[in-house]
């Protein structure tokens, strides 16, 4: 899955990464490096400008929420809860198969935090002296240290019961797609750990690599087989993981020394 990313480069940057055409500095984040589900998190996505005569899609850098809430939804309470979309089956549930078919959309990253239970911690708790484990968070993210790129959906929501001028009577949500996590060797791995991403966590944000960007974002393609082969796993051996401090499980830290890695995990023999 993906519960917790870090995303600090500047909508700048960001926009001559992926070429985009518009986006608005009222609209700039500060750096995150410890984004949760619900916050406001950039996205790039394709689609007509609101009110142009020229319906012509135009590729733009967006600030959404991150948790999606359906068209339909009579509230956001669920949108905590939809952080994430399956790649396996996002064509085919009901709160998402019409966006995977009209709006999709990157949501760009450094790269995600993902957690693992020790194995002193796992013996205490099968002995019955822990209820919750602690866990050991690790970091991934692309080993020559480009960005990642998560492939997304996105949705607008009314909310009925604001007047149509309330600058918060629409939301713009999104989901990040997860896929089963590579099993192959890391491109660059820790010395004593995981020697892949499964032995991390089963699942793995869907990262798009650029050849795939310009599919992906085009709102004209709109076959589902064409666009299920879009979600094929990127090669093996591009990423590296590595252990961060324990600091980064409560959302209140925010900070680049998230991301500093550590020489070995706080919790001692994990693997």
């Amino acid at each position: 899955m993906c519960g917790r990313y870090a995303a600090s480069r500047r909508p700048e940057d960001l926009a001559g990464l992926f070429e985009v055409e518009k986006w608005e500095p009222e609209e700039t984040l500060a750096p995150d490096w410890n984004v949760a589900p619900t916050k406001e998190v950039y996205a790039v996505l394709e689609r007509p400008l609101k009110d142009a005569e020229d319906p012509a899609p135009v590729r733009q850098l967006r600030s959404l929420k991150w948790g999606l809430v359906p068209s339909w939804a009579k509230s956001p309470e669920g949108a905590a809860r939809m952080i994430n979309a399956r790649a396996e089956t996002v064509h085919e549930k009901p709160s998402f198969r019409r966006l995977f078919v009209a709006r999709r959309c990157i949501i760009p990253a450094d790269g995600y935090y993902e957690w693992v239970t020790g194995v002193a911690e796992r013996e205490l708790e099968v002995e019955g002296k822990k209820k919750r484990p602690r866990k050991q968070p690790y970091f991934v993210t692309p080993a020559d240290g480009s960005v990642f790129a998560m492939a997304g959906l996105y949705e607008f929501w009314r909310d009925r019961t604001l007047p149509d001028d309330h600058p918060r009577a629409w939301w713009v949500t999104c989901s990040v797609i997860t896929t089963e996590a590579d099993r192959g060797p890391l491109g660059v791995g820790p010395a004593e750990g995981p020697r892949s991403l499964a032995d991390i966590h089963p699942r793995m944000p869907l990262m798009l690599t650029p050849d795939r960007w310009d599919a992906w974002l085009d709102p004209s393609r709109t076959d589902v087989e064409e666009l299920k082969g879009l979600l094929e796993p990127p090669p093996g051996g591009l990423m590296r993981a590595y252990p961060v401090s324990t600091a980064v499980s409560n959302v209140r830290n925010n900070g680049p020394e998230l991301l500093e890695e550590l020489a070995e995990p706080e919790l001692g023999t994990l693997f």
